[in-house]
């Protein structure tokens, strides 16, 4: 039996390799899908977290009641960041946009103070903001609170368009990508019919001669996927050398999980098939091999 062994490690080489080499393949661009899945998810949160919401405070509002109103908007979970606009700051932020100083025309700042505040991305939705404006509007410091209707109603059609077209690309890559390993590795394993067929013929058993070669497919997965990996993180490294922008939307978690999931799915397809195919040619007769 150890013959066989050393004899099948000879013979299957050549196939392993070019069976490593085509399910890395598959694997890396799957994993490159994977990746620009992350970066348009990250992308339409940092869109969603660049929404900004003015609450003008009213005239003659007691210092008290103003500052109490600045602390109840940092307390609440929706506010990301926030910073308190004076009167003062209001008429320079009005002057730096190109308009013109009415101090020399009015004697009074008409510009009002206001809190102005990023929400995070889970409330960037109409039916969040509306809640969020219903809320604020209560407060007797708060004369009016603003924020961009289209865009929020556009941002949020727009990230759901692009969220299901990303999904569905990813469900049919996925189906290809599982078939397409399927049939490298049953590919590689049909140069192996014959020896395969041999050892049941002098007496080998089922797990004896399944048992090397699928722990050899849990190998090749293993290889197959860091080879994968190893492409992706070269493609990663590459594009943020040139965007260095794209850098910040960099989620190592997600990163680790699509990375975690690519080995996987390398081991397990490899296993699979490579069992099947062993399972295949054990049960067909001599004569259907050639």
């Amino acid at each position: 039996m150890a013959q066989f062994g050393k004899g099948y490690a000879k013979r299957s080489t050549p196939s392993y390799f070019m069976a490593i080499v085509g399910v890395s393949l598959v694997l890396f661009l799957l994993g490159l899908l994977g990746w620009i899945v992350i970066n348009a998810n990250q992308l339409g949160e940092n869109f969603k977290e660049n929404i900004e919401v003015q609450v003008y405070v009213r005239e003659n509002v007691s210092p008290k009641d103003s500052a109490a109103l600045v602390q109840y908007i940092a307390s609440q979970p929706y506010t990301k960041s926030y910073h308190y606009m004076t009167k003062e700051l209001a008429r320079q932020q009005f002057i730096s946009d190109g308009n013109s100083d009415f101090s020399s025309v009015l004697d009074k700042n008409p510009l009002p103070a206001s809190v102005n505040f990023n929400i995070r991305s889970t409330y960037a939705y109409p039916d969040s903001l509306n809640k969020i404006k219903a809320d604020l509007i209560q407060n007797i410091a708060v004369s009016e609170v603003q924020y961009n209707k289209a865009l929020v109603s556009n941002l949020s059609n727009m990230i759901r368009k692009v969220s299901f077209i990303l999904l569905a690309v990813a469900i049919v890559i996925s189906v290809l990508v599982i078939i397409l390993i399927d049939n490298t590795i049953r590919l590689a394993m049909f140069s192996n019919r014959f020896l395969i067929k041999t050892m049941q013929m002098v007496g080998a058993t089922r797990w004896f001669i399944a048992k090397p070669m699928d722990l050899r497919a849990l190998v090749n997965g293993l290889i197959s996927g860091l080879i994968a990996i190893g492409g992706i993180i070269g493609v990663i490294f590459i594009t943020e050398k040139w965007l260095p922008d794209i850098r910040a939307l960099r989620d190592y978690t997600l990163l680790s999980l699509l990375f975690v999931v690519i080995v996987l799915l390398g081991i397990s397809i490899s296993l699979i098939s490579t069992h099947r195919s062993v399972v295949k040619y054990l049960k067909m007769k001599l004569d259907d091999l050639y």
